[in-house]
């Protein structure tokens, strides 16, 4: 991923002046430059200064002298953290943010930049090439690499959460409906579900261009479908392992979380937004008793294909990596891992698939 690889995490400079920033309420570009404990140009603090606005992570106000900077509001949200550095700390010495976040529905989401402009126009250049794939590609070979697809994610989705088919074991499955010997059925039904999840999707794709609670508890309903899940969204008190966070426990908030999360998504006019955002935040409500990420990632790609973009597969993503992403998402309310996780896994399916 040559494009991606080149963009580390926030360099030690950037750092240091976000730290410098995050203690005080405005600072001028000189009052930034002076603070700071080691040699550096005025000329590259105020380049540094520009990357960070455009990054989203510090905000402006006033012009000329007057101007002074601070912390965006949106800087919790997603600055970068590293997966390997947080979770040296143990699940209790974590200092997380325990209950759900209302503010992420209301004010931060529906206000927020997810992606740089560089990443908008790097994600924009994969869809262009997308585009321009299918609209050479017969008919045939489209539907043998929809075929593929749908094959890598039911396997990989299902992975995730714990189920041990092999990819081979699953072609096999969803190609010739055999089950592989010594596998639970339940992992077989959840892999087929996966399937005719996503084939149901493929079938009405304009259903998806406005999302509603009742399109999310029909996704969830197929995906759970023969498995010992309550097919609603959900009653009671659930946890989650590894982490301390409490999702709601009061169904009334639940079912209030997915109508403000569809509505939200319903407002943005990116499409990879509406796809991260659903992605992040029905596995964060957690609306159903089990099966809310497999439900994530299928309505994301339900928004992705009713609004003619590349599906993901999530074939290459480390499932481990996945669940960390996702914690830091529960604990910290911030997106940066998720969303190198979504850019990667887009970058793969359009280089994959439909060539």
């Amino acid at each position: 991923m040559n494009e991606l690889k080149s963009k580390k995490m926030i360099n030690n400079s950037e750092y240091e002046i976000l730290k410098l920033l995050k203690r005080s309420i405005l600072l001028s570009s000189k009052e930034i430059h002076d603070g700071l404990k080691f040699d550096i140009s005025y000329a590259t603090v105020k380049r540094i200064l520009t990357k960070l606005i455009a990054d989203n992570l510090i905000s402006v106000e006033g012009k000329g002298k007057a101007t002074r900077y601070f912390i965006s509001k949106f800087y919790a949200l997603i600055f970068a953290i590293d997966l390997d550095e947080y979770f040296l700390n143990d699940i209790n010495e974590r200092n997380i943010i325990e209950n759900f976040n209302f503010k992420l529905l209301d004010s931060i989401f529906p206000k927020a930049e997810i992606f740089t402009l560089e990443e908008l126009k790097f994600l924009k250049s994969l869809h262009d090439k997308y585009l321009n794939n299918i609209a050479t590609l017969s008919n045939t070979l489209y539907k043998r690499d929809l075929e593929r697809l749908g094959i890598d994610l039911s396997w990989k989705s299902s992975q995730i959460e714990g189920n041990t088919y092999s990819l081979l074991e699953t072609e096999q499955l969803l190609k010739e409906k055999i089950a592989a010997t010594g596998k639970q059925k339940e992992e077989a039904i959840m892999l087929l579900n996966h399937k005719s999840t996503l084939d149901y999707i493929l079938d009405s794709p304009n259903y998806f261009l406005k999302l509603d609670t009742k399109k999310v508890i029909e996704v969830h309903s197929l995906l759970v479908d023969g498995l010992d899940v309550e097919k609603n969204l959900r009653k009671r008190t659930i946890g989650i392992t590894g982490t301390n966070y409490k999702p709601l426990d009061n169904e009334h908030q639940v079912k209030e979380a997915i109508e403000a999360t569809c509505s939200l998504v319903n407002s943005k006019e990116n499409i990879f937004e509406k796809a991260i955002i659903i992605l992040v935040l029905l596995s964060y409500i957690q609306a159903f008793e089990d099966g809310n990420k497999r439900t994530a990632r299928l309505m994301s790609n339900a928004v992705l294909i009713s609004n003619n973009y590349c599906p993901i597969s999530f074939r290459t993503v480390d499932s481990i990596n996945y669940k960390k992403a996702m914690l830091i998402f529960y604990e910290q309310n911030n997106i940066s891992a998720f969303k190198k996780i979504f850019m990667e896994q887009y970058e793969f399916a359009v280089n994959t698939y439909f060539q």
